[in-house]
């Protein structure tokens, strides 16, 4: 028997090493093929943009004659843009701290409520709201007039219900009838008068229809005669419907003017006061003898309050912040919830079984756990509010725009709202470019120390 011996040999390492390579270079390759749209894609609508931009802002207004760092110059000499700079500069620290600080609130009482669910999806409800359609919505509700504008309907109601209102804003003396004007808007008897005597005061200017409801005649009233120490009179609507009748005369068909605040003034002081009857009479009594005026005091035609101006000069911005706080607050509160619900129970079961109330675990134990959310959520808002346009474009009208302006409207307003200067436009917006990366970056960096 023969025995053969076979000597077994190993393939080339570097053979190995190829086989092993190919795989790995066919499937970077293949990985790059499926990249490749969206990475074009990338390029088109992001990185080409903002290299033009940054190439454009070296040019001027038409684009044909190079200008260097004259556009950046002129973005720190406008007095707009300064604006639109110290604007963005409040929405930066205002915003994202109200949002921060009501999202920890929110999704902390929520926790204990027992409808949560229900109460998270009506909060994070405007979310699904575009900013076109919320920008509406807070234009009209901004209103300035309470016929159109939910808040200041509510403003002037808690305000009538409070100090009143005037019913006669638009009433006055006729010239000659024996009733003077004062500086402070007010009338007073041009004669004086006494104990015994009877007046009759006549104004006109107030639509029969705008009468309060219940106003009688007042030719009944200005029939009555005082007694002894005792002054009456008549405030009426010097008007006849239909025509006719005269003037300083009360006529049968003239109506009282009911509910008008009446003073007996002597020596610059009003000693007495009184309001009228439905039919406009009022009676001072027990009056010492001398002569007195009688003063409709200028409340009575005071004109109604018409609440606050919302979208005036100062308090658009944050009349527009208030919008953005409707919208976001629901994504701030689901965030940090979903932090909450991460933290370990058993901390805050301790705390309570050493005696710690509700406030002390609150503020020593949930947020600071909490604050890498919060840092995230933060940071995300800051970045957020950096761009915000659509609600300060549609929410601000055309004479306060520039009042609310911030830097993406203005950047808009520059470059196609009118000024067509689309060199200084594009300054602007490698400023605002410049001013949001350092908050990418420091969220992308979070991002990966987290899932390290």
């Amino acid at each position: 028997m023969t025995t053969t011996l076979v000597k077994e040999t190993s393939p080339p390492a570097a053979a190995g090493a190829g086989t092993i390579r190919r795989p790995r270079r066919r499937g970077r390759v293949v990985a790059l093929l499926f990249a490749l749209p969206a990475l074009l894609l990338l390029g088109a609508l992001v990185v080409y943009p903002v290299l033009f931009s940054v190439g454009r802002s070296f040019f001027d207004a038409s684009g044909t004659r190079f200008v260097g760092g004259e556009n950046y110059a002129e973005m720190f000499r406008d007095p707009a843009t300064l604006k639109a700079i110290r604007n963005t500069a409040v929405w930066v620290v205002v915003a994202p701290t109200l949002l921060t600080g009501l999202g920890l609130i929110l999704a902390v009482l929520v926790e204990k409520v027992r409808w949560a669910t229900a109460f998270k999806l009506l909060l994070f409800m405007p979310m699904a709201v575009s900013f076109l359609a919320a920008g509406i919505i807070f234009r009209l509700a901004y209103d300035e007039d309470p016929d159109k504008g939910v808040l200041n309907a509510a403003v002037v109601a808690v305000h009538d219900a409070f100090e009143g209102t005037s019913s006669y804003p638009t009433a006055r003396a006729r010239d000659g009838q024996g009733l003077t004007k004062e500086a402070d808007g007010s009338y007073r008897t041009a004669a004086g008068v006494s104990p015994g005597d009877t007046v009759a005061l006549g104004l006109v200017g107030v639509q029969p229809k705008d009468l309060p409801a219940g106003a009688e005649p007042a030719y009944g009233a200005a029939a009555r005669t005082a007694g002894p120490g005792e002054l009456r009179g008549v405030v009426y609507l010097d008007f006849t419907p239909g025509g006719g009748g005269e003037q300083g005369v009360v006529d049968r068909r003239e109506s009282g003017l009911p509910e008008m605040r009446v003073e007996a003034v002597r020596d610059g002081r009003a000693v007495v006061s009184t309001t009228t009857a439905s039919d406009g009479s009022f009676r001072f009594a027990d009056l010492a003898d001398g002569s007195y005026t009688v003063r409709l005091p200028a409340a009575n035609f005071a004109p109604p309050y018409e609440g606050v101006s919302w979208l005036g000069p100062t308090l658009v911005t944050p009349a527009i912040i208030g919008a953005y706080l409707w919208i976001w607050t629901g994504f701030a509160m689901v965030l940090i919830g979903a932090g909450l619900s991460t933290l370990p129970r058993d901390a805050l079961e301790a705390a309570r079984m050493d005696g710690a109330n509700e406030w002390q675990i609150f503020r020593r134990i949930t947020v600071p756990l909490l604050a890498p959310v919060l840092t995230v959520v933060f940071v995300t808002l800051v970045i957020n509010v950096m761009k915000v346009f659509d609600l300060v474009y549609i929410i601000a009208p055309g004479p306060v725009q520039e009042d609310a302006t911030v830097l993406a409207t203005q950047m808009w307003l520059v470059s196609f709202g009118g000024g067509n200067n689309q060199g200084l436009g594009s300054a602007l917006g490698v400023l605002l470019l410049l001013l949001v990366i350092p908050a990418m970056v420091f969220n992308v960096r979070r991002f990966r120390r987290s899932q390290r």
